[in-house]
């Protein structure tokens, strides 16, 4: 007998050829993305809250960052919080993943202001320069409302939990009592016993 053996071309299939350039495209274009975010972002952003701030005025300065600085916090935690309670339900995969996506939307904001705190670009320092000049105390103001709020959330998230764990004790503690109340409490059967005991006392010595 003799055993054919069937040579296999040695390489890389088309399919996966095309995903790994695929991938590589994606890379290369959120890396162009990302650099011209890093050059644009900063400056736009501190002009736009320049414009927020009154162009120098330190209490619309103070009061559009605590406004941005709360609700950009709280608001994308509390959808995140949303998305994590409903991602096991129906239809749960689908609501969680519209969450998700509001609360990055929603939380645009303070990651634009991070760009420019955290940001070394020349288009950070720019957008710096801009919030010291026409938007005094709103970087101040951010950071204090978003700490806030993330305490308030913190807050949230602690009662939710409470409540589901009462909520489950005493599911818990349901079924025992109704056992316990089919089953009869040791009186009751002495009770039940007793009278037991009695009745048949009674039928074996008729009453004359």
């Amino acid at each position: 007998m003799t055993s054919h053996s069937v040579e296999q071309p040695i390489g890389i299939s088309p399919v996966w050829r095309h995903r790994i350039l695929g991938a590589l495209a994606l890379v290369v274009a959120l890396v162009l993305v990302y650099f011209l975010l890093t050059a644009f972002i900063p400056r736009w952003w501190a002009q736009r809250v320049a414009s927020m701030s009154g162009h120098g005025s330190f209490s619309r300065g103070i009061w559009s960052g605590l406004a941005l600085g709360f609700v950009c916090t709280l608001v994308p935690l509390l959808l995140l919080l949303f998305a994590a309670t409903v991602w096991g339900k129906r239809a749960g995969r689908f609501l969680a993943g519209a969450a998700a996506v509001v609360a990055i939307v929603t939380a645009l904001p303070n990651l634009m202001t991070l760009s420019i705190v955290l940001g070394t670009t020349n288009a950070a320092h720019a957008g710096e320069r801009v919030l010291d000049v026409d938007a005094p105390g709103f970087r101040g103001a951010a950071l204090t409302a978003a700490i806030v709020a993330a305490v308030a959330f913190a807050l949230i998230v602690f009662v939710v939990l409470r409540g589901r764990f009462r909520t489950r004790r005493a599911g818990r503690r349901r079924p025992a009592a109704q056992r316990a109340q089919s089953v009869g409490t040791p009186q009751d059967v002495d009770d039940t016993t007793r009278e037991s005991i009695v009745r048949h006392a009674d039928d074996g010595h008729p009453k004359t």
